[in-house]
């Protein structure tokens, strides 16, 4: 096991040094930053949408909590990644794509995911993106489902304004310092529980940005 994640950090740096706005960090996610972002998920949640996994840092933690591989889906945009991925949880669905399209597959026969559980640097991407993302995301969970976030900044990774235009509303679950670097999680949810599918949103609309 240690090994393997010596190999894993290892791989990521590469990855890392390959492309540093994609993976933006040079370490995988460590165990306290997993147990924290899966902390509210448990095998009643139901199907769990993962975003970004990477070496599958939070992915092991959801395993752990009795999420079964089979409601998982795992998203990632790294082909390395994602062939490690299909290679050690054979029975999740892992998807190699951008997240950003999420909203144009179906992830578990037409079934509500109760959670996603998301790794990716969403400081470092476009407001658009952003929005492409996470709307994206809700039309794939329940109407009580939460998103989970984390990051290395000291605010929200999803600006205000942004939160205001798609009706969420996010909220500090707590932060480690045992990861390298330190980060935080955020549970980011709907303000009302309206089904995503019945909110409609425009190329043209007018993106606020910070």
């Amino acid at each position: 096991m240690k090994q393997q994640r010596m190999a894993e950090a290892f791989g990521f740096f590469q990855a890392w040094l390959k492309n540093p706005l994609r993976v933006a960090a040079v370490a995988p996610s460590g165990r306290a930053l997993a147990s924290l972002i899966t902390s509210e998920i448990s095998r009643d949640t139901g199907p769990v949408i993962e975003l970004g996994p990477g070496t599958g840092a939070f992915t092991r933690a959801l395993i752990a909590r009795g999420v079964k591989q089979e409601d998982l889906a795992l998203i990632e945009f790294g082909s390395e990644f994602a062939a490690a991925l299909h290679f050690h949880y054979p029975k999740a669905r892992t998807l190699w794509m951008d997240a950003a399209r999420l909203r144009t597959v179906d992830l578990f026969d037409g079934r509500q995911a109760g959670a996603v559980v998301s790794g990716l640097p969403l400081l470092s991407m476009p407001p658009r993106k952003v929005i492409a993302i996470l709307t994206g995301a809700f039309r794939k969970m329940g109407p009580d489902a939460a998103f989970y976030q984390f990051t290395y900044s000291p605010r929200c990774p999803v600006p205000l304004r942004l939160l205001d235009h798609l009706g969420l509303e996010a909220e500090r679950i707590g932060g480690t310092f045992a990861n390298l670097p330190p980060a935080a999680v955020y549970r980011i949810r709907r303000r009302h529980p309206i089904p995503f599918h019945l909110v409609r949103f425009s190329s043209r609309q007018h993106v606020p940005v910070a």
